[in-house]
């Protein structure tokens, strides 16, 4: 897993995150990892996979039967 250094973060900054963190009931680490999560993976964000089934499911959806091939598949050749 990765991990980054925060340079010149402001004293008040630092006590603001710790105060957050402790309403939180978490170290300031934790909270730190969950801004940066929700910062960038928003809980709200759009999910395609979901979207296009329910977009089918105005329609009705889907009613597909298909057969999965049971036999083994052959390796790649790349001569």
């Amino acid at each position: 897993m990765a991990a980054i250094t925060v340079r010149n973060l402001p004293d008040e900054t630092h006590r603001a995150l710790k105060h957050r963190a402790e309403q939180h009931g978490r170290s300031t680490e934790a909270e730190i990892r969950e801004i940066l999560e929700e910062a960038v993976r928003p809980k709200d964000r759009l999910k395609i996979g979901s979207e296009l089934a329910a977009f089918g499911q105005q329609f009705g959806g889907l009613d597909l039967e298909l057969e999965r091939e049971r036999a083994p598949t052959e390796p790649a050749s790349f001569e």
